[in-house]
């Protein structure tokens, strides 16, 4: 968690129930467990007032970039949450994040540069507000994550289960319910990588049939509302979105 900036492939795959086992056997001898095991993740994406971000990243551009604020479990007012700026060209996500606290957060979004961490960093983080001009709470994503890393290399490899989300009850502090975004028992798999895949990865996801999606949380979450406001009701099947990287 102490790392501030990443740049790296990021690629994702939704998988079955019985590819999720599948993969978990493959995965040994060959990946650990970090030191955190199972974790609940809760992301609070910022957008404008009418959506332009998510809007802009469904276009599918070359560029796209987000702004969220994490917690691990529910947040509290002492306990530190992670404000991070993630930007994507040409296959290649570039993230860049400060620990702070919900109550310099919230100054910082009421125009203050209250934020810790290093001074370019704060800097990307408050050129990204002020361009943008108004930004407010959109979406709240959470999921309970397994992470594991390659002994002696740099591959890393997460595992997101019972993806869900809200658009009301917007703060971290609050609960980690929300409705569901992918069928029971389905998994997000993201393989975050600075080189190439190993080769052993790459048979096993083959072998699997588990094939690369483009699908993305808040992405998935925006459609579905969209679809509730036009149908008065949510489908949970197949996701409606995949578009969104």
């Amino acid at each position: 968690m102490a790392i501030t900036v990443m740049k790296r492939y990021e690629m994702k795959y939704l998988m079955s129930p019985g590819q999720t086992d599948f993969l978990l056997r493959k995965l040994e001898g060959h990946m650990k467990i970090d030191e955190f095991g199972l974790t609940s993740i809760a992301s609070l994406y910022y957008d404008t007032p009418d959506s332009q971000l998510v809007r802009a990243s469904m276009e599918k551009p070359a560029y796209k970039e987000k702004l969220r604020l994490r917690s691990y479990g529910l947040a509290t007012d002492t306990s530190p949450v992670f404000l991070e700026l993630k930007r994507k060209y040409d296959g290649i996500v570039y993230k860049r994040r400060v620990q702070s606290s919900l109550t310099q957060v919230e100054k910082f979004f009421a125009g203050e540069n209250a934020l810790g961490g290093s001074g370019q960093i704060q800097k990307e983080l408050a050129y990204f507000r002020d361009f943008y001009g108004t930004l407010v709470p959109a979406c709240l994503i959470i999921y309970d994550r397994t992470a594991y890393f390659e002994p002696g290399g740099d591959l890393r490899l997460t595992i997101d289960y019972n993806p869900r989300y809200r658009m009301h009850g917007l703060t971290l502090t609050e609960s980690m319910d929300g409705l569901p975004l992918l069928e029971n028992g389905w998994s997000i798999l993201e393989i975050k990588v600075q080189d190439a895949m190993p080769l052993w990865l790459s048979a096993a996801l083959s072998e699997g049939g588990i094939f690369k999606s483009s699908f993305s949380k808040y992405g998935e979450a925006y459609c579905r509302e969209l679809m509730k406001e036009q149908h008065n009701t949510v489908q949970i099947e197949k996701p409606k979105y995949l578009g969104v990287a």
